[in-house]
């Protein structure tokens, strides 16, 4: 679940940047975060499964 959350994170944010960067010709910020975040939070999910799997 946590998996799903963090890549819809990741592409909200992505769809975000997209739109500003078509609206005001430069990124933000939040929209940057939002996908690091995700990104943390995905493999750092990823890593807690296959630990507790092993």
């Amino acid at each position: 679940m946590q998996k799903l959350f963090s890549a819809l994170m990741i592409l909200i944010g992505f769809i975000i940047l997209i739109f500003m960067i078509v609206v005001e010709d430069e990124p933000g910020a939040i929209p940057l975060l939002m996908i690091l975040a995700g990104a943390v939070w995905f493999f750092g999910a990823r890593s807690r499964i296959k630990s507790q799997q092993s």
